[in-house]
């Protein structure tokens, strides 16, 4: 069965985005790119709420710039061929590779892992997140940590007030002292 993974770049004290809207200090460097590169080619399909969606719309176009580097123009092409899945009650059209959601997101995750296919069932955007997660549809947790302090803002693990086992799978440090912590959701078998 296909995974549903969140995985997004994430303050040290736990906002993808800070009190004032701005993600600044999350581009990545070429290292921590490539990383992101090799991680986008696991994915089977990317789940994403409007406010990301158009956010990665950037992404439909800047193929077109002539000065690209081979790192850009590879994610570029891995990204635009992605199949995506956006959940919005206000777009009535997406663009590229995209498709509105047609059933909520239970819905749409229980059918998406029913499908043949291969890769992750990735989600992005805290809002989804925190829906999938309240529901217990997510598998692993991928957080790349930034070594800054944003002070509030959008934070990476939902507020729910309920306790989450997980299991440390993997970690990395890239050179730019960015930490890379993939966590699997400890499933406990149900007592009989």
């Amino acid at each position: 069965m296909r995974s549903v993974t969140y995985s997004m770049g994430v303050s040290l004290d736990g906002y993808i985005v800070g009190p004032d809207g701005g993600f600044d200090w999350t581009p990545p460097d070429e290292e921590v790119f490539r990383f992101a590169i090799d991680q986008i080619r696991e994915v089977g399909v990317h789940l994403l709420g409007r406010r990301l969606y158009e956010a990665m719309l950037y992404w439909e176009t800047v193929d077109q710039g002539p000065s690209l580097d081979d790192s850009t123009h590879e994610w570029t092409a891995l990204w635009n061929a992605l199949p995506k899945v956006v959940f919005s009650t206000t777009l009535s059209t997406v663009r590229g590779n995209a498709r509105l959601a047609s059933g909520d997101l239970a819905e749409e995750i229980a059918r998406l892992r029913a499908e043949p296919g291969e890769g992750n069932i990735a989600i992005g955007g805290a809002q989804l997140a925190v829906e999938a997660a309240a529901l217990g549809l997510i598998d692993e947790y991928r957080p790349k940590v930034y070594p800054v302090l944003v002070g509030g803002g959008i934070p990476f693990f939902p507020r729910d007030e309920r306790r989450l086992d997980l299991e440390l799978v993997e970690t990395r440090t890239f050179t730019s002292n960015v930490h890379y912590l993939r966590y699997r959701v400890a499933r406990r078998a149900p007592s009989t």
